[in-house]
């Protein structure tokens, strides 16, 4: 008699787990089109309400430092070298970050989902 629950090993290729996972990016493109939106409206608030200072000699961050502030505040880095100075800036460094943390969770979830469906298909093939 045969076993019955015979383990079968099933080889995921890089190409077909990008693909599932473009794939899904591509269904959650509205979302994540809306949160870089919110991203670039809040940099652009924080900019000129947020009071972001350079917290080395406590001068006005030019934008460039503030889009690096937003951009490590959103991937919950915070190195602390431009600090928002008023309350505004401060809710919006909180909102940028709650931001940050949906999209890295989106794009996570997108590539569990890609090798979820790339082994399915390599199984369903095999």
């Amino acid at each position: 008699m045969e076993n019955a629950t015979r383990d079968t090993v099933v080889r995921l290729r890089a190409r077909e787990i990008l693909r599932e996972m473009g794939r899904t990016l591509w269904y959650l493109r509205a979302i994540l089109a809306g949160l870089l939106v919110l991203f670039v409206l809040l940099t652009l608030g924080m900019y000129h309400w947020g009071g972001p200072v350079e917290t080395l000699n406590r001068t006005p961050s030019p934008m460039d430092e503030t889009v690096y502030f937003c951009a490590i505040t959103a991937l919950t880095i915070g190195y602390g070298d431009v600090v928002p100075t008023s309350m505004f800036g401060r809710i919006d460094a909180v909102l940028l970050g709650l931001i940050g943390v949906v999209f890295t969770g989106l794009i996570v979830a997108a590539a569990v989902r890609g090798v979820q469906e790339a082994a399915r298909l390599s199984g369903a093939e095999h």
